[in-house]
């Protein structure tokens, strides 16, 4: 995440091999916020997750397979329910789950949370 432009919260993402850049810029209101999670996960992972709150969009930032993925929230009986293309992480109270369609699921468990 590249950090504050004008009146919005913009967001530098690079995507497959060709390094294409995409610019997102979504309205900062007084009550977006930027939460940084670090996880460790049963598989042996450690993820240092952003979670980005803007009006009526919520996203995740999760750094998979040595790229940033944006996931977009979607409704959830309870938690917080986040997809990106094959991916799915479900994050409720201290743990989260991580799950690739084509593989099994891992949890993740809170090491430590801040906001920015």
């Amino acid at each position: 995440m590249r950090g504050l432009i004008g009146a919005g919260l913009g967001l530098l993402v690079t995507c497959g091999a060709a390094h294409a850049r995409l610019a997102l810029t979504l309205p900062l209101t007084s009550d977006a916020t930027v939460t940084a999670a670090r996880y460790r996960c049963d598989d042996g992972r450690d993820l240092a997750v952003r979670y980005v709150e803007a009006g009526a969009n919520s996203l995740a930032i999760i750094p998979l397979e040595g790229e940033e993925v944006v996931f977009v929230n979607v409704v959830a009986a309870s938690g917080a329910r986040y997809v990106s293309g094959m991916w799915e992480w479900w994050a409720k109270g201290e743990e989260a789950t991580l799950t690739r369609v084509d593989a099994a699921e891992t949890t993740c468990r809170t090491v430590a949370r801040q906001p920015n």
